[in-house]
Protein backbone atom coordinates (compact mmCIF):
# COMPACT_ATOMS: atom_id res chain seq x y z
CA UNK A 1 0.00 0.00 0.00
CA UNK A 2 2.81 2.43 0.93
CA UNK A 3 4.66 1.63 -2.32
CA UNK A 4 1.48 2.32 -4.29
CA UNK A 5 1.01 5.70 -2.59
CA UNK A 6 4.63 6.63 -3.19
CA UNK A 7 4.12 6.22 -6.94
CA UNK A 8 1.15 8.59 -7.04
CA UNK A 9 1.44 12.23 -8.03
CA UNK A 10 0.37 14.52 -5.13
CA UNK A 11 -2.36 16.13 -7.21
CA UNK A 12 -3.84 12.70 -7.94
CA UNK A 13 -4.10 12.06 -4.20
CA UNK A 14 -5.94 15.36 -3.80
CA UNK A 15 -8.24 14.55 -6.74
CA UNK A 16 -9.02 11.25 -5.00
CA UNK A 17 -10.05 13.18 -1.89
CA UNK A 18 -12.21 15.41 -4.09
CA UNK A 19 -14.06 12.44 -5.61
CA UNK A 20 -14.41 10.79 -2.20
CA UNK A 21 -15.84 14.01 -0.77
CA UNK A 22 -18.41 14.22 -3.56
CA UNK A 23 -19.43 10.58 -3.14
CA UNK A 24 -19.88 11.01 0.61
CA UNK A 25 -21.66 14.36 0.36
CA UNK A 26 -24.32 13.19 -2.10
CA UNK A 27 -26.01 10.47 0.04
CA UNK A 28 -25.75 12.70 3.12
CA UNK A 29 -27.55 15.48 1.25
CA UNK A 30 -30.30 13.08 0.07
CA UNK A 31 -30.76 11.74 3.61
CA UNK A 32 -30.96 15.26 5.01
CA UNK A 33 -33.63 16.26 2.47
CA UNK A 34 -35.68 13.16 3.28
CA UNK A 35 -35.56 13.89 7.03
CA UNK A 36 -36.40 17.55 6.52
CA UNK A 37 -39.34 16.49 4.36
CA UNK A 38 -40.48 14.23 7.23
CA UNK A 39 -40.16 17.29 9.54
CA UNK A 40 -37.21 15.78 11.41
CA UNK A 41 -35.63 19.21 11.57
CA UNK A 42 -32.74 18.55 13.99
CA UNK A 43 -31.32 15.41 12.36
CA UNK A 44 -32.04 16.75 8.86
CA UNK A 45 -30.20 19.99 9.55
CA UNK A 46 -27.25 18.14 11.06
CA UNK A 47 -26.94 15.89 8.01
CA UNK A 48 -27.24 18.88 5.69
CA UNK A 49 -24.44 20.75 7.50
CA UNK A 50 -22.27 17.60 7.47
CA UNK A 51 -22.89 17.18 3.75
CA UNK A 52 -21.93 20.80 3.08
CA UNK A 53 -18.76 20.43 5.16
CA UNK A 54 -17.68 17.26 3.34
CA UNK A 55 -18.39 18.89 -0.03
CA UNK A 56 -16.40 21.98 0.99
CA UNK A 57 -13.42 19.82 1.93
CA UNK A 58 -13.65 18.11 -1.45
CA UNK A 59 -13.75 21.44 -3.28
CA UNK A 60 -10.76 22.63 -1.23
CA UNK A 61 -8.80 19.52 -2.22
CA UNK A 62 -9.67 20.13 -5.89
CA UNK A 63 -8.43 23.73 -5.76
CA UNK A 64 -5.24 22.60 -4.01
CA UNK A 65 -4.68 19.98 -6.72
CA UNK A 66 -5.02 22.63 -9.44
CA UNK A 67 -2.55 24.89 -7.64
CA UNK A 68 -0.07 22.06 -7.02
CA UNK A 69 0.03 21.30 -10.75
CA UNK A 70 1.91 24.59 -11.25
CA UNK A 71 4.76 23.17 -9.15
CA UNK A 72 7.27 20.55 -10.35
CA UNK A 73 8.21 17.49 -8.30
CA UNK A 74 11.82 17.43 -7.13
CA UNK A 75 13.52 14.18 -6.12
CA UNK A 76 17.16 15.16 -6.83
CA UNK A 77 19.13 17.97 -8.48
CA UNK A 78 17.70 18.44 -11.92
CA UNK A 79 17.60 20.93 -14.74
CA UNK A 80 14.93 23.59 -14.27
CA UNK A 81 15.61 25.95 -17.19
CA UNK A 82 18.05 27.11 -19.83
CA UNK A 83 18.79 30.81 -20.20
CA UNK A 84 20.43 32.55 -23.15
CA UNK A 85 20.95 36.22 -23.96
CA UNK A 86 22.07 38.78 -26.49
CA UNK A 87 23.11 42.34 -25.82
CA UNK A 88 20.91 45.16 -27.15
CA UNK A 89 22.91 48.05 -25.72
CA UNK A 90 24.82 49.18 -22.63
CA UNK A 91 23.39 47.26 -19.64
CA UNK A 92 20.49 46.18 -21.87
CA UNK A 93 19.88 42.52 -22.82
CA UNK A 94 17.26 40.34 -24.47
CA UNK A 95 17.04 37.19 -22.32
CA UNK A 96 15.38 33.93 -23.33
CA UNK A 97 14.20 31.57 -20.56
CA UNK A 98 13.14 28.03 -21.42
CA UNK A 99 11.88 26.00 -18.43
CA UNK A 100 12.41 22.29 -18.91
CA UNK A 101 9.65 20.80 -21.04
CA UNK A 102 8.14 24.19 -21.88
CA UNK A 103 8.45 26.77 -24.64
CA UNK A 104 10.99 29.56 -24.40
CA UNK A 105 9.90 33.04 -23.32
CA UNK A 106 11.75 36.28 -24.08
CA UNK A 107 12.30 39.24 -21.75
CA UNK A 108 14.30 42.45 -21.72
CA UNK A 109 16.55 43.08 -18.72
CA UNK A 110 18.55 46.09 -17.59
CA UNK A 111 21.73 45.71 -15.55
CA UNK A 112 25.02 43.83 -15.37
CA UNK A 113 23.61 40.59 -13.92
CA UNK A 114 20.45 38.52 -14.12
CA UNK A 115 18.72 36.84 -11.19
CA UNK A 116 16.20 34.00 -11.11
CA UNK A 117 13.99 33.21 -8.09
CA UNK A 118 12.05 30.08 -7.14
CA UNK A 119 9.75 28.81 -4.41
CA UNK A 120 10.35 25.43 -2.79
CA UNK A 121 7.90 23.45 -0.66
CA UNK A 122 9.37 20.64 1.43
CA UNK A 123 7.27 17.95 3.12
CA UNK A 124 7.74 15.93 6.29
CA UNK A 125 8.72 12.22 6.04
CA UNK A 126 5.13 10.95 6.39
CA UNK A 127 4.02 13.05 3.42
CA UNK A 128 7.08 11.98 1.44
CA UNK A 129 6.11 8.33 1.96
CA UNK A 130 2.70 9.17 0.51
CA UNK A 131 4.34 10.59 -2.62
CA UNK A 132 4.65 14.28 -1.74
CA UNK A 133 8.20 15.04 -2.95
CA UNK A 134 9.75 18.47 -2.54
CA UNK A 135 8.26 20.70 -5.24
CA UNK A 136 9.46 23.94 -6.80
CA UNK A 137 8.19 26.70 -9.06
CA UNK A 138 10.23 29.31 -10.91
CA UNK A 139 8.91 32.69 -9.83
CA UNK A 140 10.81 35.74 -11.14
CA UNK A 141 13.49 36.92 -13.52
CA UNK A 142 15.18 40.23 -12.79
CA UNK A 143 18.07 42.40 -13.89
CA UNK A 144 20.46 43.80 -11.30
CA UNK A 145 23.50 46.08 -11.21
CA UNK A 146 26.88 45.19 -9.73
CA UNK A 147 27.27 48.65 -8.23
CA UNK A 148 25.05 49.18 -5.18
CA UNK A 149 24.51 52.89 -5.83
CA UNK A 150 23.43 52.14 -9.40
CA UNK A 151 21.15 49.37 -8.15
CA UNK A 152 19.44 51.88 -5.86
CA UNK A 153 19.10 54.65 -8.43
CA UNK A 154 18.85 53.07 -11.89
CA UNK A 155 15.74 51.65 -13.54
CA UNK A 156 15.11 48.00 -12.63
CA UNK A 157 13.37 45.26 -14.61
CA UNK A 158 11.48 42.34 -13.04
CA UNK A 159 9.34 39.73 -14.82
CA UNK A 160 7.09 36.97 -13.50
CA UNK A 161 7.72 33.38 -14.61
CA UNK A 162 4.88 31.54 -12.84
CA UNK A 163 1.37 31.08 -14.15
CA UNK A 164 -1.44 32.14 -11.87
CA UNK A 165 -3.52 29.39 -10.25
CA UNK A 166 -7.07 29.72 -8.80
CA UNK A 167 -5.61 29.08 -5.34
CA UNK A 168 -1.96 29.73 -4.48
CA UNK A 169 -0.78 26.61 -2.63
CA UNK A 170 2.22 28.55 -1.26
CA UNK A 171 -0.01 31.16 0.39
CA UNK A 172 -2.29 28.49 1.88
CA UNK A 173 0.61 26.57 3.40
CA UNK A 174 2.30 29.71 4.68
CA UNK A 175 -0.87 30.85 6.48
CA UNK A 176 -1.73 27.44 7.93
CA UNK A 177 1.80 26.03 8.30
CA UNK A 178 1.55 25.56 12.07
CA UNK A 179 -1.67 23.56 11.70
CA UNK A 180 -0.55 21.28 8.86
CA UNK A 181 1.64 18.41 10.13
CA UNK A 182 2.64 17.37 6.58
CA UNK A 183 4.31 20.66 5.57
CA UNK A 184 7.92 21.00 6.72
CA UNK A 185 9.66 24.01 5.16
CA UNK A 186 8.56 26.82 2.85
CA UNK A 187 11.40 28.88 1.47
CA UNK A 188 12.57 30.91 -1.49
CA UNK A 189 15.82 30.54 -3.37
CA UNK A 190 17.58 32.89 -5.78
CA UNK A 191 20.76 32.86 -7.86
CA UNK A 192 22.38 35.57 -9.97
CA UNK A 193 25.27 35.65 -12.46
CA UNK A 194 26.60 38.20 -14.98
CA UNK A 195 24.99 38.94 -18.32
CA UNK A 196 27.12 38.88 -21.47
CA UNK A 197 26.66 38.80 -25.25
CA UNK A 198 25.86 35.25 -26.39
CA UNK A 199 26.06 33.76 -22.89
CA UNK A 200 24.08 30.61 -22.11
CA UNK A 201 23.37 29.18 -18.66
CA UNK A 202 21.73 26.11 -17.17
CA UNK A 203 19.59 26.56 -14.04
CA UNK A 204 19.35 23.48 -11.81
CA UNK A 205 17.36 23.00 -8.62
CA UNK A 206 17.73 20.66 -5.66
CA UNK A 207 16.37 20.50 -2.13
CA UNK A 208 18.90 23.16 -1.13
CA UNK A 209 17.84 25.66 -3.80
CA UNK A 210 18.87 27.00 -7.22
CA UNK A 211 22.26 26.71 -8.91
CA UNK A 212 23.24 28.48 -12.16
CA UNK A 213 26.07 27.02 -14.26
CA UNK A 214 27.68 28.38 -17.47
CA UNK A 215 26.75 26.37 -20.58
CA UNK A 216 29.10 27.91 -23.17
CA UNK A 217 32.40 29.77 -23.45
CA UNK A 218 30.78 33.23 -23.37
CA UNK A 219 29.12 32.44 -20.04
CA UNK A 220 32.27 30.86 -18.59
CA UNK A 221 34.30 33.92 -19.61
CA UNK A 222 31.74 36.26 -18.04
CA UNK A 223 31.72 34.32 -14.75
CA UNK A 224 35.51 34.08 -14.74
CA UNK A 225 35.88 37.85 -15.10
CA UNK A 226 33.08 38.59 -12.62
CA UNK A 227 33.97 40.93 -9.77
Amino acid sequence: MIEFLARLEPQYVLVGFTVLGGLLAMPLALMSMRRLFDLKIASGTLLLVTSALVLSLGIGAALAAVSLRSYNRLTQEQEAARVSMRQLGPNHYAVSVQPKGERARSFELLGDEWQIDARLLKWRPMATIAGFDTVYRLERLAGRYSDLAQEQAAKRTVHGLAERAPVDFWVLLRKAHEYLPLADALYGSAAFVPMAEGAEYVVTVSGSGLVVRPANDAARKAVGAWK
